[in-house]
């Protein structure tokens, strides 16, 4: 089991759900990354998302789009973020899932990402713009290298679209809770839960809710019908709010 698998489990035991974190590497810059990734596990996060930065983040709001735009200007690269993961790993197993767009993994080559994102340790990937009708090679070469592949579901996605992505997930399935780009909403959709329910008649992965959540009630109502929370804008934003300053970022997931 990967270490995304074994936290769910372990969760599901205690009867807790999972609080996951997204930020952007290399923002504000390469070293303070590195810094906030113990900051983040002391203060409650289960699951890390490293976002890797790429020119182009459709899928994105301005937030994390300005945090992919620094991240690139200050050379990060995939291959500088698989190095990172295994610098990582001396002191922190955490379990890590890889958030990027198919281009950089693509110009990388997927077998060789798959290689060395197992040799680093981390322990999946979301392909944020990788539609599932293309992934069964994806799929197949990072099932064999051992690691997960998470999948975006949406309310617009229909049910014969979540049967495929069920059947291509593995670790859990990452459920948008709203159309359009993520950043931080003052309210959550009202049919959110009917909505997660939906995707549960498909699959026996865990649900992870995403894009919008930003304040602690949002984490507790979701929390009530899905598996995990994902939080990406709201900390990346305090993230350049405080310079990465540490101590300000761990205040600000904790009240999450």
């Amino acid at each position: 089991m990967t270490g995304i698998e074994l936290k769910f489990r372990d969760l599901a035991k205690q009867g807790k759900k999972a609080f996951i974190a997204y930020i952007t590497a290399g923002h504000p810059t390469w070293r303070k990354t590195l810094r906030l990734i113990p900051v983040l596990e002391r203060a409650g996060v289960d699951i890390l998302e490293l976002g890797v930065p790429f020119s182009d983040p459709m899928a994105d709001g301005p937030v994390i789009q300005k945090s992919s735009d620094c991240a690139l200007k200050n050379g990060v690269t995939l291959s500088k973020i698989l190095a990172g993961v295994k610098e990582i790993r001396k002191t922190s197993q955490i379990p890590i899932l890889l958030f990027s767009y198919f281009n950089p993994v693509h110009k990388l080559g997927v077998k060789r990402f798959a290689e060395e994102a197992k040799a680093s340790g981390a322990d999946g990937a979301l392909m944020t713009d990788l539609p599932p009708e293309a992934a069964a090679e994806y799929k197949s070469v990072m099932e064999r290298a051992g690691l997960n592949t998470i999948f975006l579901a949406a309310p617009t996605t229909p049910p014969a679209r979540l049967k495929t992505i069920a059947q291509l997930s593995s670790g859990f399935i990452y459920y948008i809770s709203r159309t359009g780009v993520t950043g931080a909403s003052s309210t959550l959709v009202q049919s959110l839960p009917e909505q997660v329910a939906a995707v549960k008649k498909h699959t026996h992965l865990p649900i992870a809710v995403g894009f919008g959540v930003s304040r602690p009630s949002h984490v507790k109502s979701i929390a009530q019908y899905a598996d995990g929370i994902v939080v990406g804008s709201a900390i990346v934003g305090e993230i350049e709010r405080t310079g990465g300053d540490p101590k300000a970022v761990e205040k600000f997931v904790r009240t999450l």
